[in-house]
């Protein structure tokens, strides 16, 4: 088996019906009841304008030799309807890894949910008006090249998070999660407890109820010193 020239035609997904819930609830919320170490690096930010503020659908991972497209031409080729396309890049950044044409492809024949690329793309004056979910790192007019190797529906990193084929990918505005496959009901009915508790404090910072008790204790928990005075070098 040639490692780093493998392509993966299989892959676990998870079960769609606990999937798309996660469409109603932000990727903050669910970030949030994950340790808060499920977010990918802000380096990987939404350019585009989908109209729907939510991204969901099961990882398709690809894992690129930075600055090369030819296994993400590939994917292209084998990714389905739904699926969100998830990009490693070895942290390049002097090479768009896809453009107009491509990108085209995938929303309007592939159908995809969308795509996280952990690299640049191009064409960006057209693609930042499309309906339809595009992360990345930036623009650059350069080009990528076509020669591999490369892997399909393996373990990446992405935004300095791990991200297995089949696990959930959860993009808003804010940017992406990844959300592990296995532990995705677990996660869901915690994130949904989550929710519902912060439109509760969003509601009281509105109306002046807010109970901002806990800040004084956990100063007072960790040691700090409140000085009524002004400091003097």
């Amino acid at each position: 088996m040639p490692v780093g020239k493998r392509i993966y035609l299989q892959r676990e997904l998870p079960d769609y019906d606990v999937m798309m819930q996660f469409k109603n609830i932000p990727a903050s919320n669910v970030a949030d009841v994950m340790e808060r170490n499920s977010a990918m690096h802000p380096r990987i930010r939404l350019v585009s304008s989908p109209k729907a503020q939510m991204m969901v659908g099961p990882a398709y991972t690809v894992k690129a030799r930075a600055g090369d497209n030819l296994a993400l031409h590939a994917a292209l080729n084998l990714c389905g309807e739904g699926d969100v396309l998830v990009v490693s890049n070895e942290g390049d950044d002097s090479r768009a890894l896809m453009g107009e044409v491509m990108m085209a492809y995938l929303m309007c024949t592939k159908k995809v949910a969308g795509i996280v690329l952990d690299g640049p793309i191009r064409d960006i004056d057209e693609m930042g008006k499309w309906d339809f979910p595009v992360y990345c790192t930036g623009f650059t007019p350069g080009g990528p090249y076509k020669d591999g190797p490369g892997e399909i529906n393996v373990p990446i990193a992405c935004g300095n998070i791990s991200v297995n084929p089949g696990d959930i990918i959860l993009g808003d505005p804010d940017g992406v999660i990844v959300i592990p496959r296995r532990d995705a009901a677990q996660i869901l009915e915690a994130a949904k407890a989550f929710q519902a508790a912060d439109e509760k404090k969003l509601a009281a910072a509105k109306d002046g109820t807010a109970n901002r008790s806990w800040v004084e204790k956990s100063l007072e928990t960790k040691g700090f010193e409140i000085i009524d005075g002004i400091y003097r070098p």
